[in-house]
């Protein structure tokens, strides 16, 4: 019996394009979860004409039917949640109880979260990690250290977030006057105001856990929708520039609160070149006219910060590396359009150090290596139009298959554009799509 449940992980630096493989799945899917990582993931849909971008509500919203679950393993922000409900409804995408649960075990973003975000970032300078300044990493940082910490069921009870707020600004006030000479903040407009999201939404907070475990129970299909990337895994990353989650599959049991065997097919997206935002390491980086040429033809901003991504070659040594860490059963390859038009492309296929190869990937040791290219054929035709892997140019197919080789996994999706339709069933598992 084939299994239902699917996880769709990035296997890059973010970025990658999950919000379209996720809403093309979550289509066959019951419920569509987020598991990891917070208010700083930028997902984006274009369907009918329109393009929504979600930051906190799973990208399978926009599908009728199917109940979507922000998890205990993400550090929720109630005032973008409400933004973001708010904004799909006046758009005609109803957001309520119906169709979204979360968890009352989520850690809950606050206002000194973001602060702190921003005012180390300061202070660090040229040294700075480059987040996204949402405050997912000081909320996860009070989540381990536990005494000041809220969690999303607490918003339901203004009485008692009031005394805790009270307390916890004063310790932060304290903190962030000593380190920072940051003037105090108002602990009353606060709590007045996190009491007001609580009320709102007060009917769609509840164990969340035990929904899903029991869907499962049932034989109902589940998708897991990761944030980030896999390259960005608070363990398994490119540390300390990573995010604060475990945003890869391995993410999935702890953080949506259901057994390991849950996890399901797991469908790694990539792009069909590399991208990573703020600082840290990317050998593949072409800061030039390649680099310049993708990120305009791949329109490579930040869905979350707006920021200039920076781009290069596709670093297939690095995703052979996340491939094995995820456990990727089939890739979703998305971005291939951009690639039309270079005059040759070319692949990583591994690292050399001081002339000798480097036999095993390890994030911790990019710094100062060299590429070794791999020069693949080019093609000049649009394929936006595509949607059989047949109509594809023979160079793009060459391209597909020689990443299938090179990662060991079949390619099962290809993006070639950004609407919804643009897309090609290829080697895929997934009942309900081959």
């Amino acid at each position: 019996m084939p299994t239902k449940n699917v996880t769709v992980v990035g296997l890059q630096w973010g970025d990658e394009g999950k919000g379209k493989i996720v809403d093309a799945l979550a289509r066959r899917c019951r419920y569509v979860v987020r598991y990891c990582g917070g208010a700083n993931a930028g997902h984006t849909v274009n369907t009918g004409g329109q393009k929504f971008a979600m930051h906190l509500i799973p990208c399978g919203v926009l599908n009728p039917g199917v109940i979507n679950i922000i998890g205990n393993g993400v550090v929720f922000d109630p005032v973008v949640a409400l933004e973001e409900i708010d904004g799909l409804a006046a758009r005609g995408v109803a957001v309520g109880a119906d169709n979204l649960r979360i968890s009352s075990a989520a850690h809950v973003v606050m206002p000194w979260h973001k602060l702190q975000d921003s005012l180390s970032e300061q202070a660090l300078g040229s040294g700075k990690i480059g987040t996204t300044a949402r405050g997912i990493g000081p909320c996860y940082a009070d989540k381990a250290y536990r005494s000041t910490a809220i969690r999303a069921g607490e918003l339901t009870d203004p009485a008692g977030l009031r005394d805790k707020i009270a307390r916890i600004a004063e310790i932060k006030n304290r903190i962030f006057a000593a380190l920072y000479n940051a003037p105090p903040m108002d602990a009353s407009a606060i709590a007045k105001q996190y009491a007001e999201c609580g009320r709102r939404l007060a009917p769609m907070i509840c164990n969340t856990g035990a929904i899903l475990r029991q869907a499962i129970s049932q034989g109902q299909r589940v998708l897991f929708e990761g944030g980030q990337g896999s390259m960005l895994d608070i363990d398994h990353g490119t540390y300390p520039f990573v995010t604060s989650s475990s945003v890869s599959s391995c993410g999935v049991p702890s953080g949506a609160g259901v057994p390991p065997s849950a996890v399901g097919v797991v469908v790694g997206v990539i792009k069909a070149y590399t991208s990573r935002v703020g600082a840290g390491p990317f050998p593949t980086e072409q800061d030039n006219a390649i680099g310049s040429y993708l990120r305009e033809r791949g329109h490579e901003y930040g869905t979350t910060t707006g920021r200039a991504r920076r781009c290069g070659w596709l670093d297939a040594f690095a995703l052979r590396y996340a491939v094995e860490l995820t456990g990727a059963n089939e890739l979703a390859l998305s971005l291939l359009d951009v690639l039309t038009g270079l005059e040759e492309i070319k692949v990583c296929t591994g690292y050399r150090r001081d002339g000798r190869a480097v036999e095993t990937f390890d994030p911790a040791g990019m710094e100062g290596v060299e590429c070794v290219y791999e020069t693949l054929p080019a093609w000049d035709q649009e394929i936006g139009a595509c949607r059989r892997f047949g109509d594809l140019p023979p160079a793009a197919q060459g391209y597909v298959k020689r990443i299938e080789q090179f990662t060991g996994r079949p390619v099962g999706i290809i993006s070639v554009g950004a609407d919804r339709d643009a897309t090609i069933t290829h080697q895929t598992s997934i009942e309900g799509l081959a």
